[in-house]
């Protein structure tokens, strides 16, 4: 916990430097909105890796931003599976 609430930090590794772009850039429009109780940055320091640093007021606040953020992490990740997988 910090001063101002609880921290997580989320860190993506993708096999494929590009693939952690492609998921960087579906969770950059979520990671900008205002969130009650909450705030994120997504930060993606190097190729392959991305991180995604959430502070919450209270332990509700950050339970429902890990949750929803691991949701759209896991659905961005077999996005990008799906894409490979079938090429146009």
């Amino acid at each position: 916990m910090t001063d101002s609430g609880w921290a997580i930090t989320i860190v993506v590794r993708c096999a494929q430097p590009e693939h952690a772009e492609w998921i960087a850039r579906a969770l950059a429009p979520e990671a900008a909105r205002e969130v009650p109780r909450t705030r994120t940055e997504l930060r993606h320091p190097e190729p392959g890796r991305l991180t995604l640093e959430i502070v919450a007021r209270d332990s509700g606040a950050a339970r429902a931003a890990l949750n929803t953020y691991l949701g759209w992490i896991q659905l961005a990740e077999r996005s990008v599976g799906v894409a490979l997988a079938h090429p146009p």
